[in-house]
């Protein structure tokens, strides 16, 4: 078949008027027919919405036409006319049709009934074919985009950050190990007995990061504003809807912001992200929010619009407290110092402010120790941004820049300072005040699709004895 036209997308047909010849490339949606006419909804990815081909089974054999499946993917030429049915403005009159690939329609794993999120897990290198997992993932290509450019445009520099590392951010020793030792033979070891790393690739222990924050901090230090874009690694045996081993995540580190700066950047860029996805994936967002959260629309443009509540965590546990005293009932108990609970976190926006919330002041004991310290000795300048139906969706604090105190803390948390000198290195040569925060990307894409895991929106999600495809 030759090309006596330019291929066009489909979400560019959708919108071209009619009365054109032209070529469409896609995978078969649906086929259905009656006598000599049969209708085809074709896909190419490009949009959540289908294209109609029209048939005249006189012109296109049955020869072609039984290769036609649901899954197949073809080649139509034919003219772009009005729609005489609802639903879409025009539909392709097909005179010519090349199967590219044939689709076994008894063996093709999605089939036309509605499937589960958790069999559909098990075949994620076909579900992105499928509607929903068309919608997420052009919406997550779509925010990336929005990150990207709203940093940009506010003169931030994108620092690439080591994904190996022998540094661990956070203290919690939950890391992937990288080696090239054999381990299936013995392992070389020293005087003490433990594994000789000096033998390794690296010449010692290294790991799969977990933040880009601490290089993110030296890059800050030099360069005014960075932020980090990548993915990050937990090796967490968390199996919840909202954890995951292999996640991105976002990491801005701003020299002379405090942590009032740190909570205005965080709200506006939250804000242009949500304000984004609105006025960008509108077709992909109403197709979520009409099939499985009829509430999606509604409440993200009440957090485009609504000015986020600034709440001390003291006045955070206050609320909490008061409301199990009138009869609330929570899973997990509620006193000062404790680190809330999603189930808190979500109280406080959902029924007591209705509202996002950044909540400040955390007790030193539950926080990291790179934050820096208010004068009370009791908590640190931590922000955590906490959103319906999600609960924490960002996390960070104004760091601490004296290095004394930076010292203390390492000593008094009991820290080795051998791999952390260079990083301790930014308060002795020139320190500054400096903030930063994180925000995880698969939580920010759960918070704008409406899903309710967590693997539903990443295309293939690491957990728990899971590393397929």
């Amino acid at each position: 078949m030759e090309n006596t036209v330019v291929r066009t997308k489909v979400k560019d047909l959708l919108k071209s008027k009619p009365g054109i010849d032209v070529l469409a490339k896609g995978w078969v949606r649906t086929k259905r027919g009656n006598k000599g006419v049969a209708f085809i909804a074709l896909n190419d990815g490009s949009t959540i919405n289908n294209i109609q081909l029209v048939v005249d089974k006189t012109r296109i054999g049955d020869d072609v036409l039984s290769k036609v499946t649901t899954g197949a993917c073809i080649r139509v030429e034919g003219r772009l006319v009005e729609s005489v049915g609802s639903g879409q403005a025009v539909e392709i009159q097909a005179s010519a049709i090349e199967v590219y690939g044939e689709c076994d329609p008894v063996r093709y794993p999605l089939q036309k009934k509605d499937t589960s999120f958790e069999y559909l897990r098990s075949v994620a290198h076909l579900r992105m074919r499928t509607n929903t997992f068309g919608a997420v993932l052009r919406i997550r290509n779509q925010m990336a985009f929005a990150i990207h450019e709203y940093f940009h445009s506010k003169g931030f520099v994108y620092l690439h950050t080591p994904l190996i590392t022998e540094s661990d951010c956070e203290g919690a020793g939950q890391m992937f190990q990288v080696t090239t030792l054999d381990i299936d033979k013995p392992l070389p070891r020293n005087k003490k007995g433990s594994v000789d790393y000096s033998k390794d690739f690296f010449g010692k222990q290294t790991s799969l990061t977990v933040s880009g924050q601490l290089e993110g901090e030296l890059g800050a230090t030099a360069l005014g504003e960075i932020y980090t874009f990548g993915p990050t690694f937990r090796a967490e045996n968390s199996n919840t809807p909202r954890h995951l081993a292999e996640f991105w995540m976002i990491e801005p580190e701003m020299a002379f912001y405090d942590i009032s700066d740190n909570m205005d950047l965080a709200e506006d860029f939250i804000k242009h992200l949500v304000k984004y996805a609105l006025e960008h994936c509108a077709d992909d967002i109403q197709f979520l929010n009409d099939k499985y959260d009829p509430e999606l629309v509604e409440r993200l443009r009440g957090v485009a619009d609504t000015e986020f509540v600034r709440l001390e965590y003291t006045d955070g546990i206050r609320i909490l407290e008061e409301a199990v005293s009138s009869g609330v009932k929570f899973e997990y108990p509620v006193y000062w110092g404790v680190d809330l609970q999603s189930e808190h976190e979500r109280y406080l926006v959902e029924k007591h402010f209705r509202r996002p919330v950044i909540l400040t002041g955390y007790p030193k004991e539950i926080k990291a120790f790179y934050m820096k310290q208010d004068e009370n000795g009791k908590t640190v300048r931590a922000m955590d941004v906490l959103f319906p139906k999600i609960g924490e969706i960002i996390g960070g604090s104004e760091r601490e820049s004296s290095l004394k105190k930076l010292e203390d803390r390492i000593n008094e948390l009991g820290m080795s300072r051998k791999n952390l000198e260079w990083y301790i290195d930014t308060r002795r040569f020139g320190s500054c005040p400096h903030s930063g925060f994180g925000l995880g990307f698969e939580r920010l894409l759960l918070f704008v699709t409406g899903m309710q895991n967590i693997r539903d929106v990443i295309p293939f999600p690491r957990t728990p004895k899971n590393a397929e495809f």
